[in-house]
């Protein structure tokens, strides 16, 4: 069995699998690729060929039109495909809809890419599924003992608390326009709110998909439109970018609030105006990082963004073999307010 490192190589353009002939989220337009799922920094424009799920490629095709890529290929997660001389399977991330995990076996060594990936339940999108392997090339996003989510379900609860602690205002979620969105239109349907949930127009053509895929989200209207009246006591989703915009400033005495897993960080709150911050992450906090790394039983482990040294040292304390990637281009969504804006 070759060792991983002579077949799977940290490239520029980004994970390059060489006896496949393909880039894995690669950062820059190459001639194939295979994308996890279809966040900005991972699902890039002008691509030659693509492989990613069905939900991906219908989310890539409504975000970047005719430059999501020349040629699309779905493949549905479990299904086994041999391209060049690997055998590639997508396995469900728990990401966002469509999001995948990539496991390539070669020479008898099984890799699995995670993507972003989380663990917390998510009734918009598949489940993470968990797959033994060789390696482990993991995400890093909040590898750091701080990042501890707390449920959704329970954040979701302070905010319909506030909103009926302050009925004559209106209270507007700043959120990503792709998962965070429908995410937490989910949980407040789960909750009991069936009101309609009133929508930024950056957020609806994504919603459309999420329907399209057979998520269904109840009623949603758009914000702009709204008279003011109809916002009080409402809630509004919306980007970040245009929470702290003029464009809220239309709303009935308007509660700020934000869902991220920054906002854990209490400065990255305060900077943002934010009067209700609440702790909603599409990624795995700390222990779940910890937690999938030690039920994977990789023996070693490459984590390719983000908080990369806190979690190789972790690792390490428990003997498997840890690796800082150093790939660039890659950020975290909630966190890039020109993407929140598209």
């Amino acid at each position: 069995m070759a060792h991983p490192s002579r077949w799977l190589k940290p490239l520029p353009q980004g994970l390059w699998c060489e006896p496949g002939g393909f880039f894995i989220d690669p950062t820059r337009a190459v001639d194939r690729a295979v994308v996890t799922h279809a966040h900005s920094d991972h699902a890039r424009p002008g691509h030659g060929a693509v492989l990613a799920t069905p939900a991906t490629i219908a989310l890539m095709r409504a975000r970047l039109g005719a430059e999501a890529c020349r040629s699309c290929q779905p493949l549905p997660t479990g299904t086994p495909l041999h391209v060049g001389d690997v055998e590639l399977v997508l396995q469900p991330a728990g990401h966002v809809l469509g999001s995948a995990q990539v496991v390539i076996t070669h020479d008898n060594c099984r890799v699995v890419i995670s993507g972003d990936y989380k663990r917390a339940a998510d009734p918009t999108c598949d489940a993470f599924v968990p797959v033994p392997c060789d390696l482990f090339v993991t995400e890093a996003t909040f590898a750091l003992p701080v990042f501890r989510h707390p449920p959704a379900t329970a954040e979701i609860g302070r905010l319909l608390a506030s909103v009926a602690l302050f009925g004559e205002r209106t209270h507007v979620v700043g959120c990503y326009s792709l998962g965070k969105c429908q995410r937490l239109i989910a949980l407040l349907r789960a909750a009991g709110w069936d009101r309609p949930i009133f929508l930024h127009g950056a957020l609806v053509p994504l919603c459309r998909v999420y329907e399209e895929q057979g998520v269904r989200l109840g009623p949603l209207r758009p914000a702009t439109v709204a008279a003011r009246a109809d916002l009080v006591g409402g809630i509004v989703l919306a980007p970040p970018s245009a929470v702290a915009d003029r464009w809220a400033r239309r709303l009935a005495e308007p509660v700020i609030a934000m869902a991220s897993g920054w906002m854990r960080v209490r400065q990255r709150a305060r900077q943002g105006g934010v009067e209700l911050p609440l702790v909603i992450s599409d990624h795995a906090d700390w222990d779940e990082l910890n937690a999938t790394i030690d039920e994977l039983a990789a023996p070693e482990v490459w984590v390719t963004h983000g908080r990369e040294e806190a979690l190789i040292h972790a690792i390490g304390l428990r003997g498997v073999k840890g690796r800082a990637l150093g790939l660039l281009g890659y950020g975290d969504e909630d966190d890039t307010e020109a993407e929140a804006a598209a």
